[in-house]
C-alpha cells in the first residue's frame, strides 16, 4: 500500500497541554502554556473596536473576491505605518512594502522561502532559546539554522555573550531578532543593548529579520517600534514580520504581514515580485476578513483610539499580572527569586522553573506550562494569585528540583 512506511509525527507539546487541560476536572486549575491572551474569566475575548469594524464589513462589504498576491491594499499600508510609523521616510520615498500572511507565522515561512530562494548559501542565526517554531520553520526550507546565546543557564539576560557571537556571523547571513516580548523568556534588550547589536549587524553586512508579533505588548504601542524603526532607519535592508493575532486578537482569522524595506523603490519592486511568486505557491492570496478588520480600525480616528486603549488595558493587565504574582510570592520568601517575572516584558516568562518542578505544578496543581518553564503570564487569573503562588512554593520546597 502507498502509505505503509509512513510513520507517526508526536503531537506539539504546547497543542497537547491544551487537551490535558481541558480533560482536568479541577476547578482551579491554571492554563499557562498555550500562547493567547485571556481574561479573569479565562476567555480570549474579541475587543469591542473589532467587533464594531466587523458589523461595518457586513454592512458595506459587497464581494468576496481575491484581494490579489500582496493581499489587502490599504492593509498594506496601514500595517506599515503602524510598525515604521506614519512619517517614516521608507514609506514616503516607496521603500518599503508590505506583503499580507496568513499570521506572522506566514510571515516567517514567506521570509524563509524568499531567503531559499533569493538568497541562497545564507544561515539564519537564532536566539537560545527562541520560539521552536522559528527552528522548524527555517529548517523546512533548508536553510542551515544556527543560535545566539540569549538568556544563560542561571535564567538571566546574556547580552555580552550574545553581542560576541553576533560578531562571528559569517558576513551576509541573517540573524532573527525578536523586536520586543522576547519569546519564550519576556527577557528584552534595553536601547543600548539595541545599538551594539546594530553596530555589528552594520560590520558583518548581516540582514536582520525582525519578528515583531507583540506590539503594544510591551511598553506600549508606540515605545515597543522602537528598536524596527531604528534598524529601518539606520540600515539599507531589513525583513520584518508583523503579527495581528495578540494586539487585535484576530487569533483565527490569521492576519500577518511581512515589510521589506529596501535600499531604493526600484528594488522594493523586485523584490515584492519574488514574494508574491512565493506566497503564489503557498497560499495563493492571503485570507480577507481579519485584514479588512485591522484596515477599517487603522483607517478611521475613532476606531483607532479605541484599539489603541484596549490593547493599553491588555498591557497594563499583564504588567499588573507580573507584578501581583512576585508580591503574592513574598510571604513564601520566594520574591527575590523569582523578581525576574516583575521585570520582562510581554505574554512570556521564563520562570526558572525546572521540567520536573512544572511535572509537579501539573500533577499537584493542575498548573499548566510548557516543560521549559515558559509561563503565559496573560492566562494568570488574577483573582487567585494567591492559590498560584502557594502551588509554585509548594513545588520549590522540594530542593532536588529548584534550579
Amino acid at each position: 500500500m502507498h502509505f505503509d512506511a509512513i510513520g507517526r509525527v508526536p503531537g506539539d507539546p504546547i497543542l497537547g497541554l491544551m487537551d490535558l487541560y481541558a480533560q482536568d476536572a479541577n476547578p482551579n486549575k491554571f492554563d499557562l502554556g498555550v500562547g493567547v491572551y485571556k481574561d479573569d474569566q479565562g476567555l480570549t475575548p474579541i475587543p469591542p473596536s473589532v467587533k464594531r469594524a466587523e458589523q461595518r464589513l457586513v454592512e458595506r462589504q459587497t464581494t468576496k473576491t481575491y484581494i490579489g498576491g500582496h493581499g489587502d491594499a490599504a492593509f498594506g499600508r496601514l500595517i506599515s505605518e503602524l510598525v515604521l510609523g506614519a512619517e517614516s521616510a521608507l514609506l514616503r520615498e516607496h521603500r518599503a512594502g508590505a506583503t499580507q500572511t496568513p499570521g506572522g507565522t506566514g510571515a516567517l515561512r514567506l521570509s524563509a522561502d524568499f531567503i531559499a530562494h533569493s538568497l541562497p548559501g545564507r544561515g539564519v542565526w537564532l536566539s537560545n532559546p527562541t520560539w521552536p517554531i522559528h527552528e522548524s520553520i527555517f529548517a523546512k526550507a533548508g536553510i542551515k539554522v544556527s543560535h545566539y546565546p540569549y538568556v544563560g543557564a542561571d535564567n538571566r539576560l546574556d547580552v555580552g555573550a550574545m553581542l560576541a557571537t553576533l560578531s562571528t556571523v559569517p558576513e551576509r547571513d541573517v540573524v532573527l531578532l525578536h523586536a520586543c516580548c522576547h519569546n519564550p523568556t519576556g527577557f528584552d534588550l534595553s536601547q543600548e543593548d539595541w545599538r551594539q547589536v546594530l553596530q555589528i549587524v552594520r560590520e558583518r553586512h548581516l540582514l536582520p529579520l525582525i519578528d515583531f508579533a507583540y506590539q503594544g505588548f510591551g511598553d506600549g504601542l508606540e515605545q515597543d517600534a522602537w528598536a524596527v524603526r531604528l534598524f529601518a532607519a539606520e540600515l539599507p535592508e531589513v525583513l520584518i514580520t508583523s503579527s495581528c493575532s495578540k494586539n487585535f486578537g484576530l487569533y483565527s482569522d490569521r492576519v500577518g504581514a511581512l515589510i521589506v524595506c529596501a535600499a531604493n523603490a526600484e528594488k522594493l519592486t523586485d523584490v515584492r515580485s519574488q514574494l508574491a511568486n512565493i506566497a503564489r505557491n503557498l497560499w495563493s492570496t492571503p485570507p480577507d476578513h481579519g485584514a479588512a478588520v485591522v484596515a477599517t480600525i487603522l483607517g478611521d480616528a475613532e476606531l483607532k483610539a479605541q484599539w489603541s486603549g484596549e490593547v493599553e488595558a491588555m498591557r497594563a493587565r499583564i504588567a499588573q499580572l507580573r507584578s501581583g504574582l512576585v508580591e503574592a510570592l513574598a510571604p513564601h520568601g520566594l520574591a527575590e527569586r523569582f523578581a525576574h517575572i516583575g521585570a520582562q516584558r510581554g505574554m512570556f516568562s521564563y520562570t526558572g522553573l525546572s521540567a520536573e518542578q512544572v511535572k509537579q505544578l501539573r500533577a499537584k496543581h493542575s498548573v499548566y506550562m510548557v516543560s521549559s518553564g515558559r509561563a503565559n503570564v496573560a492566562g494568570i487569573d488574577a483573582r487567585r494569585l494567591t492559590l498560584l503562588a502557594q502551588a509554585i512554593a509548594d513545588v520549590c520546597r522540594d530542593r532536588k528540583s529548584v534550579v
